[in-house]
C-alpha cells in the first residue's frame, strides 16, 4: 500500500504508529529512506518514543565512513525491533548477505514489514542506479 503525503505534513510522526504496531510482532521492522542524514535524524528523533515503549532501534551504518561494521555487529543491528536505513545501504547489505559462504556469516533477517519513505525516489529515481559490490 502507498500513502502520499506532502513535505511538512508529518510523515515522520505518521510512520510511528505502523512501525510500532508491526514491531510488536517481534519480527522486526525496517524503515528505508533516501539518505543517511534522514535515517539518522528520524532514528534519533523517534527513537526516544520507541525506546520508551520498550523497543530497540538501530542504524546499520557508522557515522564515520572509514569505520567498518563486522557481520557479527550487523547481525546484532538487524536483530533490533526497528532498523532505520537507506535504500542503497539496505541493497548493499542484502547483496553482501547473499554472498555469505555460510549461515553464520549471514546477518539479514527475513523482511516482515518495511516502510519506505520517499518511495517515488527509491523505486523510480534510484531504480536505474546499479549497486556494485
Amino acid at each position: 500500500n502507498v500513502a502520499e503525503m506532502n513535505t511538512g505534513e508529518g510523515k515522520t510522526l505518521t510512520a510511528t504508529l505502523p512501525i510500532y504496531l508491526n514491531a510488536l510482532s517481534g519480527q522486526g521492522v525496517i524503515l528505508v529512506t533516501t539518505n543517511s542524514y534522514l535515517a539518522k535524524r528520524d532514528a534519533e528523533e523517534m527513537g526516544k518514543v520507541y525506546e520508551f515503549l520498550g523497543l530497540t532501534i538501530r542504524l546499520p551504518f557508522a557515522d564515520d565512513e572509514e569505520e567498518k561494521i563486522t557481520p557479527k555487529e550487523k547481525k546484532e543491528i538487524y536483530s533490533a525491533d526497528i532498523v532505520y536505513t537507506t535504500n542503497s545501504g539496505l541493497g548493499f547489505d542484502y547483496l553482501i548477505d547473499n554472498l555469505a559462504s555460510s549461515e553464520e556469516q549471514k546477518y539479514m533477517p527475513e523482511f516482515n514489514f518495511v516502510l519506505v519513505d520517499e518511495i517515488d525516489s527509491v523505486l523510480l529515481d534510484s531504480a536505474q542506479t546499479p549497486l556494485v559490490i
